[in-house]
């Protein structure tokens, strides 16, 4: 069962809505210790002062800016803490703008926003607000000492509020070195619509489901086969080949037709929706919300 890890509420013009939050996310990272290779031996960093063998405490560490080489401006625990936001337990909203809007590039951490114990009719009401409205709250929040911009949305009649990146945050691509072309490269009409035949073939209903961490599994079962003493035989990693396809256009139809060859003959057709129709999360029913209610206790 998650437990919350913070607690505060959703302000918004007069109405008020306590609220726990909860991670929306498990990690499944792997982790992995450093040894000696020759013998095992465990291997532990340690602070130590540079030119020195001497291992500083925790307690005499502070923070510094390098404002040149090696010249540093020390900034004292008590300065730092002077700095930090003032610490509130208001999840302020700002604005509420359309979700199609926000570029995902400034998605940050996702969480779960539950209601506090008394507070369900007016969760309730805000989350049917909100999937009525279409809209998704722009709100600022006080966690772990830094302030955040987030976005509230609802999900499955369930509020989610995922943290984002301040618009300095992200680097603008006029930004980047050799990526952008002085010129816009002209690009014929046939390989456009070939291209787009080619995403056309590959769309699908989108099923997180379906997409897993590969590496994350071949490391485990490298882990288990060690583990139960078997050989371990390191596969040769071969150079990419160069593409047999002279041109964009070769390239685009040895695709498609492979695409087409895998569904045996016929490409996947994309999902289609009626225009104009809309899909709302159904309310989950009060009897199923009961009987998880007492599996639970």
């Amino acid at each position: 069962m998650a437990r919350a890890i913070w607690s505060g509420s959703i302000s918004f013009g007069l109405l008020n809505v306590p609220v726990k939050l909860y991670s929306a996310v498990a990690r499944r990272d792997i982790s992995l210790r450093e040894i000696r290779e020759s013998d095992g031996a465990r291997i532990r960093h340690r602070r130590v002062a540079e030119g020195t063998e001497e291992e500083v405490p925790y307690e005499s560490i502070v923070k510094a800016f390098e404002i040149t080489s090696g010249n540093y401006v020390p900034l004292s625990k008590e300065e730092m803490a002077s700095l930090g936001p003032e610490k509130s337990r208001t999840i302020e909203v700002q604005d509420f703008v359309d979700l199609g809007e926000i570029d995902p590039i400034y998605f940050n951490s996702p969480y779960y926003l539950g209601p506090a114990e008394g507070a369900e009719k007016a969760y309730s009401l805000l989350v049917e607000a909100l999937e009525k409205s279409g809209k998704v709250a722009i709100a600022r929040f006080v966690f772990r000492n830094k302030e955040h911009l987030a976005t509230i949305r609802p999900a499955n009649w369930v509020l989610t509020l995922t943290t984002m990146r301040f618009a300095d945050e992200v680097v603008p691509p006029s930004e980047l070195e050799d990526v952008l072309p002085a010129e816009k490269p002209k690009v014929a009409k046939r390989e456009v619509e070939m291209a787009k035949e080619l995403i056309d073939s590959l769309t699908r209903s989108f099923d997180p489901a379906a997409y897993r961490d590969e590496y994350r599994e071949q490391l485990m079962g490298l882990v288990e086969r060690k583990a139960e003493g078997k050989e371990i035989v390191t596969p040769k990693t071969e150079e990419p080949q160069a593409t047999k396809a002279p041109d964009l256009m070769s390239a685009l139809e040895e695709s498609i037709a492979a695409v087409k060859a895998k569904g045996n003959g016929k490409a996947r057709k994309p999902a289609t929706k009626k225009r104009g129709a809309k899909t709302a999360p159904k309310r989950p029913a009060a009897s199923t919300a009961k009987s998880k209610s007492k599996a639970s206790k």
